[in-house]
């Protein structure tokens, strides 16, 4: 073991949050590029673009939870949650490079619905992510001990993922999208490879559990509040899932004002493309600067759930105000910023609130089931397309969000702070 794993150092804080970051990015790059290379290169209309976004989650509801499930239990190349990172981040970074090239794909192998191809490509780089996402997020809790070392590592996983987000989003805003995938592949599968094998994981998972006496007995997962936390998160996922699948239809349309089918000139295109880059960067960059700096030491005051309620809370008036301010590039910009604030404790918090409601031996698994209140509503909101496509006005985008964040806020209001979490945020447990 690194010594800089033993000290819980900044640099293997960094070094932790690469992998997460790999699979970020991968993600910043399906949101970025996907939808917009879906209708301005092959003309799929916001219907057949939903059915695309569908696969994904479609194949996360039983991987996430095998995964999960199977990496608690195995132990090969030297690691629980190793082998599955390699894995999935080679497949990813061999879809982003599909991407761009679905109808060379769909020529080579004869198929004369470009539609097919999509779904497969789109099913694949969306199962390689999930295959990732849980194992990189669920060796954060495998080498880090409970309450505030634990956070300090979600939220570093956050300002590091997020940072190269806004990298990503930046990328295709200024140089152009397909730059932005082939660049996309190669640091995904840098980024999945080497960091891990600079981490050493436990081979008995119990052994990084702090000992702390607590009214919860050590190592009974608390099923009642995890529920509560997955039901209020889901939510928050159809909200969030809603405007990064159809948020390009609003800007084209509404912002824009073109026609969803309407055919577009390159530079028309890249305009669009160069507005949601632009977007996503903001909403991103707001996102990895919050966790570390602002929200980290706002939970060492009121709480992680009370914190990440609020945050929710903001969100969803964010989402309000772009229904009745966000006509102009400039509006949108400023209402992403406010989004953003949400988007900071989302992408952070839940997954250390709901870790510690949870056996530190099924970590994996439960990390698969609480992926769920992810992909169920991410499912739910690739559906939306054919109802979106029909409505005159696509403000109806953030009318969905904005109530989904709203019931989600009120959701949250219901789960309580874990006792593990004021024993460690408590001034007697600081000396």
């Amino acid at each position: 073991m690194l010594a800089i794993q033993k000290n819980f150092t900044k640099s293997f804080y960094i070094l932790l949050s690469l992998p997460a970051t790999a699979m970020g990015f991968a993600l910043s790059v399906q949101i970025a590029a996907l939808s917009w290379i879906l209708n301005t290169k092959f003309g799929f209309n916001l219907e057949e673009i939903g059915f695309v976004w569908a696969a994904g989650p479609t194949a996360g509801i039983l991987g996430q939870v095998i995964i999960g499930l199977v990496s608690d239990k195995v132990w090969f190349w030297g690691g629980r949650r190793r082998p599955f990172i390699l894995i999935g981040g080679t497949i990813a970074a061999l879809m982003l490079l599909a991407l761009p090239n679905i109808d060379v794909i769909s020529e080579a192998l004869g198929v004369e619905e470009v539609i097919g191809v999509a779904i497969a490509v789109a099913l694949s780089l969306d199962l390689a992510i999930n295959i990732s996402f849980n194992p990189t997020r669920s060796v954060i809790a495998d080498v880090t001990k409970e309450g505030v070392v634990r956070t300090k590592g979600y939220t570093w996983m956050q300002t590091i993922s997020g940072f190269f987000g806004v990298v990503a989003y930046l990328i295709g805003a200024f140089i152009g999208n397909y730059e932005l995938i082939y660049l996309g592949a190669i640091l995904v599968f840098l980024f999945s490879i080497i960091p891990t094998f600079f981490i050493t994981e436990p081979k008995v998972l119990d052994e990084v559990e702090e000992i702390i006496e607590t009214a919860q007995p050590k190592g009974k997962s608390n099923i009642p509040e995890f529920l509560k936390i997955c039901l209020a998160h889901a939510f928050t996922w159809l909200g969030v899932q809603t405007m990064f699948v159809y948020s390009f239809a609003y800007i084209k349309e509404v912002i824009m004002g073109f026609g969803t089918t309407e055919s577009l000139t390159d530079i028309q295109n890249n305009d669009i493309g160069f507005t949601i880059g632009i977007a996503f960067a903001i909403l991103n960059t707001v996102g990895f600067i919050l966790p570390a700096l602002v929200l980290e030491p706002i939970t060492e005051k009121i709480g992680r759930v009370k914190t990440h309620t609020l945050c929710i809370a903001i969100m969803a008036i964010g989402y309000s105000l772009v229904i009745f301010l966000g006509q102009s590039t400039l509006s949108l910009y400023l209402l992403m910023a406010v989004i953003g604030i949400g988007w900071a404790a989302v992408v952070s918090l839940p997954f250390a609130i709901m870790s510690e409601t949870v056996s530190q031996s099924k970590m994996g698994l439960f990390m698969g089931l609480f992926n769920l209140s992810v992909v169920l509503p991410q499912l739910v909101a690739s559906n939306l397309g054919g109802y979106i496509d029909g409505q005159e006005d696509k403000s109806v985008i953030f009318i969905i969000s904005a109530i989904s964040l709203g019931v989600s806020a009120v959701l949250w209001l219901f789960v309580k702070e874990s006792q593990k979490t004021k024993v460690q945020l408590s001034p007697a447990s600081s000396h």
